[in-house]
């Protein structure tokens, strides 16, 4: 069952001091956060975080809109963006990124129309399937969920790439037969369940572990998630929030202290049935190391 947990258990610990450093003051430090398309989660969150970093003063946050977590981590590779979200599973070995905390669960959702006799990802083969808009996390994720179905994405499917607004359009018109979207419930671009209805992905959450590691987990879209929906079950896979080495340890920790301080205020309408993760989980960002700027936070608050 889908729980969004509090961060706020942090919180208890006290605010954290400015960490040494450089001497950077993070309040003069702009960090260009890269984020998602609009109407998704990634870029709910990002203008959220930039609007509780301008109350409290300490750093400040520039929303960029992109296509989401590939696409992310190219820019943050070149560049031109200091932080970014991605789901876990898009970050590659040769990634020199650095994390912030692993804030949230995305959730996938694999949308078709109503009357559709697609009721299982097997049922994909011959059909026009939207793997997430080109530079999107669910490219990626999209081509493992098929093979753990036994589909080949080469082969056994037409893949797509749209946007979402363009491919619940092409949805709606039968140009596609069905579109995978990673992020939060509900995402009030699938008209979920008047014309658009879930498949259920539970069953894939196994094979995809074992297959390509430890980061999907088996989870749940209660029926109340989309009103009128029935309940699924789907594979989550979690968020991070990474940046640049080059990130001032003071902005890094400003921006893990407002992840604490106002957990309540960082949840996007679109967030609704998101699993928030809990003080424990923040710092569980896997095989991506934490900025020291953030480990520094954590080791205040947690001792």
């Amino acid at each position: 069952m889908i729980q969004r947990r509090n961060f706020l258990a942090l919180a208890a610990f006290g605010a954290v001091a400015g960490i040494s450093g450089c001497g950077t003051d993070a309040g003069d430090v702009n960090v260009r956060l890269a984020s998602g398309e609009a109407g998704g989660l990634y870029h709910a969150f990002a203008r959220l975080l930039a609007a509780v970093a301008e109350q409290a003063g300490d750093v400040r946050i520039e929303p960029v809109t992109t296509s989401g977590s590939q696409e992310n981590l190219a820019r943050l590779a070149a560049g031109e963006v200091d932080a970014a979200l991605t789901l876990s599973d898009s970050v590659g070995e040769r990634d020199r990124v650095l994390a912030l905390g692993r804030v949230y669960e995305n959730y996938l959702q694999l949308a078709v129309r109503a009357d559709s006799p697609i009721h299982r990802v097997a049922d994909l083969r011959g059909a026009r399937v939207n793997l997430g808009a080109a530079g999107s996390g669910a490219a990626v994720t999209g081509e493992r969920l098929l093979w753990a179905a036994g589909l080949d994405p080469a082969v056994d499917v037409s893949i797509a790439h749209r946007p979402l607004r363009d491919a619940v359009a092409a949805l709606d018109s039968e140009e596609i037969d069905a579109l995978l979207w990673a992020g939060g419930v509900p995402t009030s671009a699938l008209e979920v369940p008047r014309r658009m209805r879930l498949v259920d992905l539970g069953e894939l959450a196994v094979p995809m572990r074992e297959r390509f590691g430890y980061l999907y987990d088996r989870v749940e879209i209660p029926a109340d998630a989309y009103p009128g929906g029935r309940a699924v079950h789907t594979v989550g896979v979690a968020n991070l929030l990474l940046a640049a080495p080059s990130l001032p340890d003071e902005a890094a920790a400003a921006i893990v202290d407002l992840l604490v301080s106002y957990a309540d205020a960082l949840v996007p309408a679109e967030a609704a049935g998101t699993q928030f993760l809990d003080a424990r989980s923040l710092i569980g960002t896997g095989s991506v190391p934490l900025h020291p700027g953030a480990a520094a936070v954590y080791r205040r608050r947690h001792g």
